[in-house]
């Protein structure tokens, strides 16, 4: 006898999620063995786990306290790097008058240091000059003598006033010493507070070139957009920009001035934190408001130039006051806590349904476990792959997803149960009930991953977690309703416990009232006659509750319309 189709059904639907289990669980093992970066338990965000905390203190150029307009905007700034990073679940606030304070779970790499504290305003300066870094070389008799000067030119007096950005008159001789004895590893040196209509000496942020760099002639508020990619032309990465109108007009007009300029003034620097962290040359008209930087990068070089160049326009420059371990704000035990409610919650579920499903509460309880286990492996990728961390809030998301759960569950087993009160087989109810059900479950799921979508869009940042977790908990749910649950209950409707509907099954057609049920496909059970007469007096009672409003009526009307017997004594 051929298997029949429900039946290949189920199978497909069991064996394709066994399959998307072995290759979620195959993704993690490689992130753990192969590239080192995964681990089998989903990392903790900095209310569980503690993490760094970096402290910086806003500077003005008058000593004044900051505005909260311009707090807030370095605010937002900061949090769009530290997302960039890929380091979720962190926090950024502002402290007092003018600190800002980054928590990040964990503890935090170079890179992300460097990403926060690179907290100067960002400047577009010309190259006037560039030379070695040293101040004084080893000559031939190992004496350290001063370095000699690089240009003769330079040691002569400007002739005129400065003309633009990149005019050489901007070098005077006491800038030319300064220039020379300027060493780029004292760290007693601040350019990043130099003054932005005077020429600036500074150096590469790795310390190999010695620059001069005329006044500022854009910031970074120009910049809308950066972006990083690979050029197929030449098979190089590079860095693109797109600057505002007023960035576009500017940057065409140095475009203009720089392009054909012998080397070093057909340079632009790049000036964050007062440090030079590119001075491509000018190798073309930009008129569109869109340049393209080259160099020797590889894709996370480009990666991170594009991000300073995006993220570095804040409005204050700042100076980091500390950066140290700090513990969890809430700990291992809230974690426990919360761990334990999931677990009581679970719990109530199982038992509710086992109450009143009888057996079918163990499809309900075998679902959960394929769901926490689809969450789990979901949750250790997510952290390797996106950075996600698992706050205290998202743990109430989890927690909250089981009510849910366990209201779609509902909403199937009761309409399998109204196909059976109607007088359908088992197999019929399960078909039927289904087609019926996942309507209704697809447009409450439908409305909770909207909710959840909206919530994390709109949300502060410790919200978030909460939103994730509820969305991703809500797909997964749909997922088990429709290649676990009913594949099972296919499966197990033609099992004779369930498919005779056994007292015990949960889908006794008699116990559940059934108005008519085919003998064909229920074997009546051995029982006593008063054990009848209380199933019948049951199942009558049961169908008189279901009887219709509208029903009863029209029972009523018809019993006063029937004709009065005739009387056979008397006259017609």
């Amino acid at each position: 006898m051929a298997t029949s189709s429900p039946v290949r059904h189920a199978w497909r639907a069991l064996i394709g999620l066994l399959a998307i289990i072995g290759i979620l669980f195959g993704v993690n093992a490689l992130g753990v063995y192969v590239f080192q970066q995964s681990t089998w338990a989903p990392e903790l965000a900095l209310d569980l786990q503690g993490g760094t905390q970096i402290i910086l203190e806003a500077q003005t150029e008058d000593g004044a306290a900051p505005s909260s307009e311009q707090l807030e905007q370095a605010v937002t700034i900061m949090r769009q790097r530290v997302d960039a990073s890929g380091v979720g679940e962190a926090d950024v606030a502002t402290e007092g008058g003018r600190n800002i304070v980054v928590q990040i779970p964990g503890t935090a790499d170079e890179e992300t240091r460097e990403r926060i504290q690179a907290s100067a305003q960002l400047q577009l300066r010309p190259v006037i000059y560039t030379g070695s870094p040293a101040t004084e070389f080893v000559g031939e008799d190992g004496e350290a003598t001063p370095y000699p000067t690089p240009d003769p030119s330079l040691e002569a007096t400007p002739t005129a006033e400065p003309s633009n950005a990149s005019d050489p008159n901007w070098v005077t001789p006491a800038l030319q010493a300064e220039f020379l004895a300027y060493n780029c590893a004292d760290e007693n040196n601040d350019p990043a507070n130099a003054p932005a209509d005077q020429p600036l000496i500074t150096c590469e942020t790795d310390g190999s070139v010695k620059y001069i760099l005329g006044p500022v002639e854009i910031d970074g508020t120009a910049i809308d957009d950066a972006t990083f990619g690979l050029d197929t032309t030449n098979n190089q990465w590079s860095v693109q920009l797109t600057l505002d109108a007023e960035g576009t007009e500017i940057f065409g007009e140095v475009s203009q001035r720089l392009y054909g300029a012998t080397a070093p003034l057909n340079q632009f620097a790049f000036v964050l934190d007062g440090d030079v962290i590119s001075a491509p040359s000018m190798n073309g008209l930009i008129l569109d408001g869109r340049p393209s930087i080259t160099g020797n990068f590889d894709q996370e070089s480009s990666q991170a130039l594009a991000d300073q160049l995006k993220y570095g326009a804040l409005p204050l420059s700042f100076t980091v006051v500390s950066s140290d371990t700090i513990s969890a704000t809430l700990g291992s035990q809230q974690l426990q806590i919360g761990l334990i409610a999931g677990l009581i919650g679970l719990a109530l579920v199982a038992l509710y349904s086992l109450i009143s499903y009888r057996a079918l509460g163990f499809v309900i309880i075998a679902s959960l476990i394929v769901m926490g286990v689809l969450t789990y492996v979901m949750l250790c990728i997510l952290s390797w792959r996106m950075g996600f961390r698992l706050s205290l809030a998202g743990v109430a998301g989890l927690i909250v997803t089981i009510g849910f759960t366990a209201d779609s569950f509902i909403v199937y087993f009761e309409r399998i149960r109204d196909e059976l009160r109607d007088g359908k087989s088992i197999t019929g109810a399960v078909e039927d009930g289904w087609a019926r059900a996942k309507r209704t479950i697809y447009i409450s799921k439908s409305i909770n991953i909207l909710a959840a979508v909206v919530l994390y869009i709109l949300a502060d940042a410790t919200v978030k977690g909460f939103a994730f977790t509820l969305g991703l908990t809500t797909l997964i749910d749909i997922l088990i309703f429709v290649i676990f649950t009913h594949p099972v209950m296919q499966l197990l409707a033609r099992t004779r416990f369930f498919g005779q509907g056994h007292p015990l099954s949960g889908l006794d057609p008699t116990a559940l009232g059934a108005v008519y049920h085919s003998r064909s496909e229920f074997r009546a059970p051995v029982v006593s006659e008063g054990t009848k007469a209380k199933r019948l007096a049951r199942s009558r009672g049961e169908a008189e509750r279901r009887q219709t409003i509208a029903e009863r009526k029209q029972a009523e009307i018809a019993a006063s319309f029937k004709p009065a017997p005739k009387n056979p004594g008397g006259n017609d």
